[in-house]
């Protein structure tokens, strides 16, 4: 799904967001609050899991989709620019699903 966001029409909106949270607070804070509130929240809150445990596996998603995001869109890190979205869940997405249901560290 989020490569088909990010492959879509709003990919020009979307690369100015990523492109102005990375160097103002207020941005970030939006950005953040709306991944986080309206996506990873909405999928962490179907495993059933603790909440410190689920808020613990939605970051570790959210750094994972971030960076992927980045390096793709942004920073252009060739193979990842140019891969076929199926080649990237195919190598990305076992990653996502540890992170989801795998055992994780949960913070102290």
């Amino acid at each position: 799904m989020v490569l088909g966001v990010w492959d879509g029409p709003g990919r020009a909106a979307g690369l100015a967001l990523i492109r102005s949270a990375v160097s103002n607070e207020w941005t970030a804070r939006l950005l953040r609050e709306f991944i986080i509130g309206r996506v990873v929240r909405r999928v962490v809150g179907t495993l059933g899991v603790p909440p410190a445990e689920a808020e613990a596996r939605g970051a570790l998603v959210t750094s994972q989709l971030a960076g992927l995001i980045i390096t793709r869109y942004v920073l252009r890190v060739e193979p990842l620019a140019t891969l076929p979205a199926e080649d990237l869940v195919a190598a990305v997405g076992p990653t996502l699903q540890r992170y989801l249901t795998g055992p994780v560290v949960l913070p102290r």
